[in-house]
Parts: structure tokens; sequence; C-alpha cells
């Protein structure tokens, strides 16, 4: 096969998974929920199927952060729903298509962040501050005020806005869905800190946003690894990583 054979197959296998991933992470939502007991081990198959095509087409170069994202992902889960307890999932367990799960939702929104229009992005971050600070004020979601402000700390210290504001938006929508499906459900106390919530909190996607930093940060340049703040890597990092998914 020639190289512009393989590179119009693989563009074409880009593009079929970026339409399929709101499908699977919907009905995959659904098989998981109502079609016990095997729903949950054929969606984990399907999105782990989807996770190895999606390191297939994908360059190199981009690789590096689809798996640190799994890697990532996978800690943060353990420790949000293992250890410290804030949500449960519906069998008391991880299940298999979550950690790769994320990865397509991060690489779905690299995707589509520019076909999304500005000016409604930049009102992300106004909007949610002053829906967590009603209903915080209104005792209903206490820990959204904290996470909005882990989202605002993205949005200063990264390098482009939108892209958090994209995966906050986009990931409050799947983790609604997903709630009221019954695939996983919030505490409506939050485990040691007390505070009230609900299900799922507003500014739950602000945990979505952390785990974009934190993926670009450690795929950033090795020799900027060394010198730069955690930050600062996060910027630069991201704007490297960027530019390779636009590229490959």
């Amino acid at each position: 096969m020639s190289r512009l054979a393989q590179n119009r197959k693989t563009e074409g296998g880009r593009k079929a998974l970026l339409y399929a991933i709101p499908f699977l992470i919907g009905f995959g939502a659904l098989v998981d929920q109502y079609c016990t007991p095997w729903g949950q081990p054929v969606v984990s198959l399907v999105i782990w199927l989807a996770y190895v095509f999606l390191l297939w087409i994908e360059s190199a170069q981009a690789r590096p952060a689809l798996v640190a994202c799994l890697v990532l992902a996978t800690l943060g889960e353990m420790v949000l729903s293992l250890v410290w307890g804030l949500y449960d999932y519906r069998l008391q367990n991880i299940p298999l298509f979550v950690p790769p799960g994320h990865v397509l939702l991060f690489w779905f929104g690299l995707q589509t962040v520019a076909r999304v229009p500005g000016r409604l992005l930049d009102s992300v971050l106004p909007v949610s501050g002053v829906l967590a600070l009603v209903l915080a004020l209104a005792s209903q979601d206490g820990l959204s005020i904290f996470l909005w402000a882990m989202f605002l700390a993205c949005r200063v210290w990264g390098s482009t806005p939108r892209f958090y504001a994209w995966m906050f938006v986009i990931a409050l929508i799947m983790e609604v869905f997903a709630t009221q499906v019954g695939n996983w459900h919030w505490q409506r106390v939050v485990p040691i800190l007390g505070l009230p919530t609900t299900n799922p909190p507003l500014a739950a996607g602000a945990f979505y946003c952390v785990l974009d930093v934190l993926v670009l940060a450690v795929t950033g340049p090795a020799m900027q690894a060394r010198f730069a703040g955690p930050w600062r890597l996060a910027r630069t990092g991201f704007a490297s990583v960027l530019r390779v998914f636009r590229s490959s």
C-alpha cells in the first residue's frame, strides 16, 4: 500500500472513530446498565478495541499522550472512587471500559474544540461560576465551588483555555447522562469534607480538565520537564501535543 493510500485510510479511520465516540459512550452506558450480566464485559471489550484502534491510527508522536491519559485516568479513578469514595459504580468496581473511555473523550475534545464557537466556550467559566456559587449558597452543592476553582486554575495556567472549557462541558454532559442511567452515582455528602453535592456535581468536569493538564504535562518535551515548573510545563506540553494531533 502506498503512503498516500495509507494516509487516506488512516484519515478515514480517524473520522469514523470521531463520529463513533458519542455513540460508543452513550449506547455503552445503556448496555452496561440494562443488559446484565453480559453488558459490562461487552462494553469493556468494545471500548478497549476502540482505544487500540485509536493507537493504531494516531502517529507515534501522539501515542504517549494517549497512554499517559490511560494510566492517569486509572489512578484517578482508584483515588476518587475506591479510596475517597466520592462516587460509586453500579457494581462497586471500576468498570474496565472507564479508563479507555477517558482517553476517547480526551481525543474527541482535541479533535472537535476548534469547531465550537469561541464565544460559547468563553461563557462557560463565568456561567458555571455563578451557578456553582448559587448552589453553594443554597446548600445544594458545596463541592462544585471548589471544583470550579480547579477549573479556573486550568483556564488561567493552561495555554488553550477554550479546550478546557470544551472538556468541562462534554464531561458534564456525559456525567449527567450516565448518572441518570445509573452507571454510577455521586455521594450526597462528600466523604471527609462533609459537603453536600448533587448527582453529579455541577462542576464535575473540572476533574477531566485536571486530567488533561496532567496528561499534557507528563508528555511535554523531555528537556522542559527538567527545568520547567508544572504549570509552565502544562502550557508548553499542550501546545506541542496539540500540534502533533493536528499534523498527524
